[in-house]
């Protein structure tokens, strides 16, 4: 079973990181879409990160030997391309059936199962207060999305199939997280994203358009170099907080993550209307933004600094690698 390093201050900042990332992805996205097909910029994703990171590790001479790898470790690799890749194309796929919206809802579950996960899989514990953190930030994400969720719930019947993709993919994701915690005992967490990004990204090719870079202009391309980074950044600090923290405080933190979408869309809308428009949103939104950040605090450090530092920590053991 894999153990944490005990950083708990290192896992925080690079949880923080993350969020930063997600968060402003959806904005880049979406302005991204208006020039490019879904596909495409994700295998240009995918592309970059893993020339990226392959050019890193080859410097270091760390290009992971996957026939090197024990039978239990490329199984576990298996699932782990399945779930992230699942999530990417279930998501996609998801918003020809439902509204962005309904989706961003739903997707929520993904950071919710990824702390059942991390309690239920790795042995971490919450105490009292934390689990009161838990009830606040879900109560939060309720409150938040309580216009959302009316349109949910009432559209069910026509949105079935769609809201069932967005389900399957929020496991998908929570899947993927569970399992590159465990392959942290064969692979460095860089190794690990390397072979994700170059597996996913032969997988997306043929439905990919690559040609159509070409009849992008300056503001597209830089929104797709930008989209490209941000998942380098973003999964890279993933994975390694992963290997620094536990998995049920770095899924609190997570929580986060549409609100500083909101919070970054709500500053472009006002310099942009035009291409973004803002949502407004209730008292009762905002008032459960709130709980979800407060909710996020206590569920992540309320266990106290020597919780956060001792509970399940230890040295990473890591698989013999070759080349």
């Amino acid at each position: 079973m894999h153990q944490i390093t005990g950083r708990w201050r290192l896992g925080l900042l690079l949880s923080l990181a993350t969020v930063s990332m997600w968060g402003v992805l959806p904005i880049v996205l979406k302005l991204l879409l208006a020039h490019m097909d879904a596909a495409t910029i994700t295998w240009f994703r995918f592309m970059i990160a893993a020339l990226v990171v392959g050019i890193y590790l080859a410097a270091r001479k760390r290009i992971p030997d996957v026939g090197g790898l024990s039978k239990n470790a490329r199984w576990m690799l298996l699932v782990a391309i399945i779930g992230l890749g699942g999530n990417y194309l279930l998501y996609l796929l998801s918003l020809n059936l439902i509204s962005p919206g309904t989706a961003q809802v739903v997707i929520q579950l993904a950071p919710i199962m990824l702390m059942a996960g991390g309690l239920a899989f790795f042995g971490e514990r919450f105490q009292r207060r934390q689990w009161v953190g838990v009830l606040i930030l879900v109560t939060g994400l309720g409150l938040f999305f309580n216009d959302r969720l009316t349109e949910l719930f009432s559209g069910l019947g026509a949105y079935t199939s769609g809201v069932v993709m967005v389900v399957v993919a929020s496991a998908s994701w929570a899947t993927y997280a569970l399992v590159q915690k465990q392959l942290l005992l064969h692979l460095g967490s860089n190794q690990i994203m390397f072979l994700l990004y170059f597996t996913l990204m032969l997988l997306f090719w043929p439905w990919s358009h690559p040609s159509a870079i070409l009849e992008l202009n300056g503001l597209a391309i830089g929104l797709l170099l930008f989209a490209s980074i941000n998942t380098l950044i973003a999964y890279g600090a993933f994975a390694e907080a992963l290997n620094h923290w536990q998995a049920s405080r770095i899924s609190a933190v997570l929580a986060v993550t549409p609100l500083l979408t909101l919070y970054f869309a709500e500053i472009y809308s006002r310099s942009f209307p035009d291409q973004l428009a803002a949502e407004n949103l209730g008292t009762l939104a905002l008032f459960g933004a709130a709980l979800v950040v407060g909710g996020s605090i206590m569920t992540a450090l309320g266990g106290g600094k020597k919780e956060n530092a001792q509970t399940g920590a230890g040295p990473v053991r890591r698989g013999k690698l070759k080349g």
